[in-house]
């Protein structure tokens, strides 16, 4: 690969890198490339975009300084065969499945990534795919938003009920006293 083509590519991975809502690394030394395909097969369902990244490219992406210094220091510690799954929508979901298929397969290793300009270490990653998906926490947020509402609704309706309840234990009071 010449040097006009590690540019190129430095430039295209710089484009993913930015667009990226999270970029996680990992080390799959010694998965055979039948399970790499699968892998990438998992990542496509969740619109992610998995990319072998050459060290000596990966230095060329933060040369300028752009992405900042995490990243630069990151990028300068990438050493040996490392994936990179570009997650262009839910981070949680490509944390997930990577997170599952490296408890699956001892071969793949979680390494330090990148959420946006900010370094997260394995363990950050893990606790992302830890997270509940987009929808569930969604409607959590809702359900805490909704409760005072519906609290209030029953505390208002609670009066109506109570008076309700005495009437009706009057009636049947008088009832009995008048047989």
């Amino acid at each position: 690969m010449n040097r006009a083509e590690k540019t190129q590519l430095a430039s295209e991975l710089k484009d993913k890198f930015s667009r990226a809502q999270v970029a996680i690394f990992a080390d799959y030394k010694g998965l055979t490339a039948s399970r790499v395909d699968d892998l990438r097969r998992l990542l496509r369902t969740e619109k992610v975009e998995a990319k072998v990244l050459k060290n000596n490219v990966a230095r060329l992406v933060t040369k300028d300084g752009s992405m900042g210094t995490e990243a630069q220091a990151l990028m300068d510690s990438v050493v040996g065969p490392t994936l990179v799954a570009f997650a262009f929508g839910d981070p949680a979901a490509a944390a997930k499945v990577l997170h599952k298929f490296a408890q699956d397969n001892e071969a793949l290793k979680l390494k330090d990534s990148l959420m946006g300009q900010k370094r997260i270490d394995a363990s950050g990653v893990e606790a992302l795919a830890k997270l509940p998906s987009k929808e569930v926490l969604v409607a959590q947020l809702l359900g805490t938003m909704n409760a005072p509402v519906r609290n209030f609704v029953g505390v208002l309706a609670a009066v109506p009920r109570g008076l309700v309840t005495v009437l009706s234990a009057i009636e049947k009071k008088k009832a009995e006293s008048q047989s």
